[in-house]
């Protein structure tokens, strides 16, 4: 049986994720695409959050049956929990912390990718990638700043420490 071809995933520069963020239409979307970069969060993962999975104290982020069926915590950055206090104030968030259209759902996947995309475009970024470009951002970013290998495959919730080796080669 011949193994499949891997193709290295596509990454951002910090300076693209920089503008995506910035590029976003209002300060929810700004919230939710500065929290899936910053934290490396699937968007399935994202849209699951609770406003009870956000550990202040710990500055780390609950994440709740992610791939694999499996619970994990990943960071929460200073500049991101800055953020989520202002998204806060504006929504009021009480059990979903990205409410969807109705009562007591949470926002759909669909949703976020599309605020990405319109984020994406509006900040003139051209490279055809989805919002897990994000995820693979932030994986490549915290290994060119010298994070730890065992650390990040924690961050990111794999199994296999093969599975984070792609950053290493991305690097």
């Amino acid at each position: 049986v011949q193994k499949k071809k891997r193709k290295l995933p596509e990454v951002f520069t910090v300076e693209e994720v920089f503008r995506i963020i910035h590029s976003a239409d209002n300060i929810k979307h700004k919230t939710i695409l500065m929290l899936t970069y910053s934290s490396g969060l699937r968007v399935g993962e994202l849209v699951n959050l609770r406003v009870s999975d956000i550990a202040r104290d710990s500055m780390r982020l609950k994440v709740r049956d992610a791939k694999g069926g499996r619970d994990r915590y990943t960071l929460l950055s200073n500049i991101c929990l800055t953020q989520l206090e202002q998204y806060w104030k504006t929504y009021r968030p009480y059990n979903w912390l990205f409410c969807g259209r109705m009562p007591g759902t949470h926002m759909s996947i669909r949703a976020v990718q599309h605020a990405y995309q319109r984020a994406k475009n509006k900040a003139g970024i051209t490279k055809q990638c989805g919002i897990h470009t994000l995820r693979h951002s932030f994986a490549t970013h915290m290994i060119e700043t010298g994070s730890g290998i065992f650390q990040l495959q924690k961050f990111l919730g794999h199994r296999h420490l093969n599975t984070t080796l792609v950053y290493v080669h991305l690097n």
